[in-house]
């Protein structure tokens, strides 16, 4: 089983890029801007399956 704190800290950094992001969305180059989206994108479907999976491991 993984942690619970890891997961949680994941998320949180996972949401946080994300926010940043959608933020300064103004100030990134369109290039970088493009990257770190598709890295977010990554990010936060990835929490949401750990969250999925810790949810459906503890029953």
């Amino acid at each position: 089983m993984i942690d619970p704190g890891s997961i949680l800290l994941f998320m949180i950094i996972s949401f946080s890029l994300a926010l940043i992001l959608i933020m300064k969305r103004e100030t990134i180059p369109p290039q970088l801007r493009r990257t770190l989206a598709l890295i977010a994108i990554v990010m936060v479907s990835c929490s949401f399956f750990l969250l999925l999976y810790s949810m459906i491991g503890s029953m």
